[in-house]
């Protein structure tokens, strides 16, 4: 999703409609959470005039993140909105508007839309239900297990064990 600034300025009275599929997949070396991200369907119009190209975007698309609780895989919808604003000529003067500079003289709004993505991942995601077969997180390990209440109620302290055993023999006398 590239342009000149010379084919901005060949649209300004016309404008850009974008209606584009766009390739995301690196995102999956920079955020290690992403097991999977398909291409986004990048839908939208761009306002052109001498010094900005101002773009109105919806992203639409879906990623894979692990469940937060069991590891599984989970698929995550998103549907995103933004406004971005790219200066086609450099000024200096400070607004409210979040604006881009251009890099030369190309407008690029992949790493714009990558960046995006990456600030909609979510800090948990959780499945549904996990169906037999898949996998889980671990539920034990060196020192540790899971265990339910019922038997975290029921176990007696290692510790205490020789307590125990001494109570049940004075039940007995």
């Amino acid at each position: 999703m590239k342009w000149t600034i010379s084919q901005l300025h060949q649209l300004q009275n016309k404008g850009l409609n974008i209606d584009e599929m766009v390739d995301v997949s690196d995102l999956k070396q920079v955020n290690e959470e992403i097991r999977d991200v398909k291409p986004v369907h990048v839908v939208g119009r761009a306002d052109i005039n001498a010094s900005k190209a101002t773009f109105h975007l919806k992203i639409s698309g879906s990623m894979t993140l692990p469940c937060s609780r069991t590891l599984v895989d989970v698929n995550f919808p998103f549907s995103i909105e933004t406004t971005e604003t790219f200066l086609l000529k450099h000024m200096d003067f400070e607004t409210f508007e979040d604006l881009h500079e251009t890099e030369g003289e190309i407008v690029d709004l992949t790493p714009i839309i990558k960046e995006i993505l990456l600030l909609e991942i979510p800090m948990q995601v959780f499945c549904d239900d996990v169906r037999e077969g898949q996998e889980i997180a671990p539920q034990s390990g060196k020192d540790w297990e899971v265990i339910t209440e019922d038997e975290h109620n029921n176990k007696i302290d290692p510790r205490l064990a020789e307590l125990a055993k001494f109570f049940e023999n004075n039940d007995k006398n």
